[in-house]
């Protein structure tokens, strides 16, 4: 075996030094679960700390120690539950049918020509209206029971996940779509192979913003015109100045909220472990 010459140990130590450290790395996110967790106990420990010490009257803000103890007593009595019950029925029932509904059209205006120029005009022009404002319609033509409430929550959904998906459909890789097309792949295997994966970022990202959305909504509504709800005990206890649970009803919102954006993430994993 013939042995390294010195020319070529220099050709190998010049190369070596001359090696790039790998910058592609697409705008990787490295996640940190600590980073989260420790801003949340920041805010809390200063909140507590100021209404210790009086910068923070406990009259209008109480200490994040009084809230907890609200919300325990809340859950133990079961209050909180029948509230909470009543709650998640509407927003799931109004979610349900708007993101279906939503999906359908949203994916017609981006395959069809037809639907996009006629839906697209009629999507700009009744999305900007705020839904709330419309409940006193639903009240009039489907009552004041379950089915105003489910419809108004429907309807702000439907807008948002019409968007998302025709966004999603419309951004498909059209040199993929071409290329099926010339081996004359059929039209709904290019949907549920193309355009389908490639659209799901965005219809995940909609779905995100329309259950939001649906709490937003369904709270409003409570506040409107139930007994019954996060919104209407939310409603009552401010009316009562009982600022403790109204802050305890604040804090079974947000972890809603945060409960369904960490579903959606992990939809997000398992569905796009392909990018």
């Amino acid at each position: 075996m013939r042995s390294e010459t010195p020319h070529a140990r220099q050709a190998a130590d010049q190369a070596g030094a001359n090696l790039v450290p790998f910058r592609g790395r697409g705008f990787e996110i490295r996640r940190n679960a600590f980073a989260g967790v420790a801003a949340i106990v920041v805010v809390l420990a200063a909140w507590q700390l100021g209404t210790t010490i009086g910068i923070i009257n406990q009259t209008f803000l109480p200490s994040p120690l009084n809230v907890f103890d609200a919300l325990a007593d809340l859950t133990l009595s079961g209050e909180l539950l029948r509230h909470l019950q009543a709650s998640l029925v509407r927003i799931f029932s109004g979610w349900l049918l708007g993101t279906m509904a939503g999906l359908v059209v949203g994916f017609s205006m981006g395959l069809f020509s037809l639907a996009r120029n006629v839906g697209m005009p009629l999507v700009s022009c009744f999305y900007p209206i705020p839904k709330i404002a419309l409940l006193p319609l639903f009240i009039l033509w489907l009552g004041i029971g379950e089915t105003s409430k489910i419809g108004t929550i429907a309807l702000g959904v439907f807008f948002p996940t019409v968007i998302s998906a025709f966004g999603g459909v419309d951004g498909a890789p059209r040199n993929l779509i071409k290329m099926a097309q010339s081996f004359n792949v059929p039209f709904l295997s290019i949907v549920f192979k193309v355009v389908l994966p490639s659209s799901l970022p965005s219809i995940l990202s909609g779905l995100r913003i329309s259950f939001s959305t649906a709490l937003l909504l369904v709270v409003a509504a409570e506040m409107i015109g139930a007994d019954r709800g996060i919104g209407a005990f939310v409603l009552t206890a401010g009316n009562l100045m009982q600022t403790d649970q109204l802050l305890a009803g604040v804090i079974t919102i947000s972890l809603l909220g945060l409960a369904t954006g960490t579903l959606v993430s992990a939809l997000e994993r398992l569905l796009l472990r392909w990018r």
